[in-house]
């Protein structure tokens, strides 16, 4: 019995406990309800004014990379600090001039000037050292000054390459700006965004919790990043190359542009002289500049090579036609002479073209016409900025063909009277390198988003066909002669085949009339190899100091350096020699006599004469002495003739001659 009324009290003081806690809940949920229903809105009103801040967020500004990934410019968080005049009225504004400037490495009167400017925000230095920010910190917490002086995250740029490509890349300026370059010309892309979040702060308005409760990863429209076809080990290779230049030539300026003739991806891009982006401020302006896109000029020479194609598309010449250099001749009254005013006699368009004549091309200008010259000019792309995406580009300066009088023409056709930009001239030359069709060239490889996606990608763009296939073959190989044995010989590199022009121009003066006595630029352009060009190559040196200004002279072989490392980079194979054994082949094969003609010469009928082992001047010579029409096509001498010597023939009759090895 006792044993039961033991059990029965302990179930009666569990159930007691029971409702006890039952009622216990009961009134904290009636609580937890009646403060979150009832005085919830004043309560979180109440703890946001005390402990509850709004901060901007600034989140960094995009990488640009080169083709391979590699870093050419990135930004990191640094803090920055500001002050609010408007509530320093009830400080002691000596004390924080004294006790602050020296903390941050400014002078007291610029924390003086900045609370007289008076307003709700004034930035006091941008970019502060840890050092700097630990004791300005401090300083403010110590001194109850969070109200009217404050620090925020800005981006920092930073160029981890100095020189390297900045005048491609351009720099970024206060309140993360991008000043010149693809910084520029990017900006609304890779720029970082601001954007406003509230946090919880300590007494001093430090954020609390952050280490627990980490923001996740921008996904905003900004701070893209910029790939650019840049290759920079091929970019550093140039680069030196122009230094060595400068310190040999003592130039005004130096430009080089390597492009792939095949996508028109650019591979470097560099002007001498430069600056370091890190340090922009301490640069003259005018070295920002890009020469490679904003530098107009004559070209001279070079752009011979397009006036070869338009001539040769038109028919209006052909390689072995025969012209006879006098030395110079009159057009308009213009007095248009050789580079070195000599005379060079009989020679064929071959000739012409490798010794840069300018008697031959003004006379091919002439039979081409205005219409012709301004025709290809254009398709080529001259006249007409290429929109490689880069800030500055200029459109260079041609002629309207109603306008031009004949000495326009004959200057025009030896790159006279005209004027392009680098870039559109490597454009023109990697046009004929891809078998005549240009191509828009890209400085930007692909625009990432900030979560990785793929923004932009630019790929291989034809502009338009310039030249036929047929024609843009027989144009490089005199192309290829002129390196081989012409004027560009010093860009030759042994075991490749290069083909390329040079050109040396006179200066025109900056008011634009006329010329500028004894200053030039000289420039050398071309790709290799011949038999699959890889790369393009431009050199342009501008006033040269030493006395030698010719392009053949001092721009080949900075070329020739460039072509020779640059190929090694890209694992390009030598080229063989199509005619290494031509020679001996030609040598171990006897050539039978032709049999000669007897009787009597009927009036009007000539013998063809044998024209077999004769260079192409004197077959020239002895074709018109015979009364023939002649045309020849290769080089060397003759090999080969459409009518067999001792043919009894009528005068004027035409007669093709081979000519080889």
């Amino acid at each position: 019995m006792g044993a039961q009324q033991g059990k029965h009290e302990i179930q009666t003081r569990i159930s007691y406990g029971l409702i006890a806690m039952v009622a216990l809940i009961g009134l904290i949920v009636v609580r937890y309800a009646y403060v979150q229903l009832v005085q919830g809105r004043d309560l979180t009103e109440r703890l946001q004014a005390q402990v509850q801040s709004d901060y901007k967020m600034q989140s960094p500004r995009g990488a640009i990379l080169d083709r391979d990934g590699r870093e050419l410019a990135v930004s990191t968080m640094t803090k920055s600090i500001f002050i609010d005049p408007n509530h320093t009225a009830d400080k002691d504004q000596e004390q924080i001039a004294t006790g602050l400037a020296p903390l941050i490495g400014l002078q007291p009167d610029d924390i003086r000037t900045a609370i007289a400017d008076g307003g709700g925000f004034v930035w006091l230095k941008h970019f502060l050292t840890q050092d700097e920010y630990e004791a300005a910190r401090a300083f403010v917490s110590d001194n109850e000054l969070t109200d009217c002086i404050g620090f925020r995250d800005e981006p920092k740029r930073f160029y981890p390459n100095d020189v390297l490509a900045a005048n491609v890349i351009g720099f970024v300026g206060t309140e993360d700006k991008g000043l010149d370059g693809i910084e520029q010309a990017c900006d609304s892309l890779i720029k970082g965004e601001v954007t406003e979040r509230e946090l919880f702060t300590d007494q001093s308005s430090r954020p609390i919790l952050e280490s627990v409760f980490q923001r996740g990863a921008y996904r905003g429209n900004q701070c893209k990043t910029i790939q650019l076809t840049i290759d920079s080990t091929m970019q550093f290779t140039v680069e030196q190359e122009l230094d060595r230049a400068m310190a040999e030539n003592n130039p005004a300026a130096v430009t080089c542009i390597v492009m792939d003739p095949k996508t028109g991806d650019v591979l470097a891009m560099a002007s001498r002289p430069s600056y370091n982006p890190n340090q922009f401020y301490d640069y003259a302006p005018e070295t920002w500049k890009n020469r490679a896109v904003s530098f107009i000029y004559e070209p001279g020479s070079t752009f011979k090579s397009v006036v070869a194609g338009a001539a040769l598309q038109e028919k209006v010449v052909t390689p072995n036609q025969v012209f006879v250099d006098p030395g110079y001749v009159m057009v308009s009254g213009r007095r248009i002479q050789n580079w070195n005013g000599a005379s060079f006699g009989t020679v064929t368009f071959t000739d012409v073209v490798k010794q840069s004549l300018n008697t031959g091309f003004a006379q091919v200008g002439l039979r081409l016409g205005a219409e012709n010259l301004m025709k290809y000019a254009k398709a080529f792309g001259f006249g007409e900025v290429t929109d490689i995406g880069l800030p500055g580009e200029e459109a260079g300066i041609l002629f309207d063909p109603e306008d031009m009088r004949a000495s326009d023409i004959a200057t025009t056709a030896i790159g006279q009277s005209i004027a392009v930009t680098p870039i559109q001239l490597v454009r023109a030359m990697a046009a004929i390198a891809n078998d005549g069709v240009v191509l828009k060239p890209h400085i930007v490889k692909s625009i990432k988003n900030a979560d990785g996606s793929t923004y932009l990608e630019n790929k291989r763009e034809e502009v338009g066909r310039a030249l036929e296939s047929a024609t843009d073959k027989t144009l490089v190989g005199l192309l290829e002669q002129v390196v081989a044995s012409g004027g560009g010989k010093k860009a030759a590199v042994k075991g490749y085949r290069i083909a390329g022009k040079t050109g040396t121009a006179q200066k025109i003066r900056p008011d634009g009339a006329g010329y500028m006595e004894g200053r030039y630029i000289a420039s050398f352009c071309g790709f290799a190899p011949v038999e699959d060009p890889q790369i393009v190559v431009l050199v342009m040196i501008d006033d040269p100091g030493t006395g030698n200004f010719y392009g053949g002279q001092i721009a080949a072989p900075v070329a020739q350096r460039i072509f020779a490392q640059l190929l090694r980079h890209l694992k390009v194979e030598p080229s063989t020699d199509p005619f290494a054994d031509m020679e001996k082949t030609q040598r171990e094969k006897p050539r039978p006599e032709p049999k000669k003609y007897e009787g009597e010469i009927p009036t009007g009928m000539i013998v063809v004469p044998d024209f077999r082992g004769l260079s192409i001047r004197a077959a020239a010579q002895k074709a018109t002495a015979a009364g023939l029409q002649f045309e020849s096509e290769g080089s060397g001498t003759a090999t080969l003739q459409s009518i067999p010597a001792n043919t009894l023939v009528e005068q004027g009759t035409s007669i093709h001659v081979t000519f080889g090895p």
